[in-house]
């Protein structure tokens, strides 16, 4: 994050931060609810929460802990309010419209209402996680991992983010996280789809906003 960013301005992408983080944390939900299998990384989150006898949030909050001092040490530029609305927020956001679901919806679940839940969860997720790293104030420090790499290496992103969300897969399917279709289906194409909702429609938007 460029340190002449006005605060005006700093304000207004921490909002796009904060409404992004909401928008992939409702995804995330819509998968859980469908039980199609979440994001990777939530879904090794809630196993080895489960494991730990820990809720989302706070398992998820202390991983982005330890996650965030490597990402300090390797890159410390992809760390900014951003990486701190993520990372406190997301999981609990998780939480709390799965609650929101469960107390005031009733969805059956059959391959109909799970193939459209599958659809809306992964494209809501990866627009949102667009969305929010489209803000330019900082990643999630899981988000962050893949930038880096590709800075070091010169790799492509979507290989590398790919190859980041299959390890997950695993880590989740061992430790009995929630592991399904849309698992394996985040795993493949968030990379490609964060990158085309980036160039299509999120830093466009944004740019455009902050720069009237």
């Amino acid at each position: 994050m460029k340190g002449n960013i006005k605060i005006r301005e700093l304000i207004i992408r921490s909002l796009y931060a904060l409404i992004g983080v909401a928008i992939l944390a409702f995804g995330a939900a819509t998968l859980r609810i469908g039980q199609v299998g979440l994001d990777p990384y939530t879904a090794a989150n809630i196993g080895i929460g489960s494991v730990l006898n820990l809720s989302l949030g706070v398992y998820q909050l202390i991983i982005n802990l330890v996650i965030l001092g490597l990402v300090f040490i390797f890159g410390k530029q992809y760390i900014g309010i951003g990486t701190v609305i993520n990372m406190v927020l997301t999981g609990f956001f998780i939480d709390f419209y799965t609650w929101v679901y469960t107390s005031f919806f009733t969805i059956k679940i059959n391959l109909f209402s799970q193939s459209l839940l599958l659809i809306f969860g992964v494209l809501i997720f990866t627009f949102g996680a667009s969305f929010y790293m489209s803000a330019k104030v900082g990643n999630a420090p899981y988000d962050a991992i893949a930038p880096i790499i590709v800075e070091r290496t010169g790799a492509q992103y979507r290989l590398v983010r790919v190859i980041q969300d299959i390890i997950f897969v695993i880590i989740a399917f061992c430790f009995g996280g929630p592991v399904g279709i849309g698992t394996v289906i985040n795993a493949f194409f968030t990379g490609p789809f964060i990158d085309f909702w980036n160039k299509k429609i999120c830093e466009p938007l944004i740019e455009k906003s902050i720069t009237k």
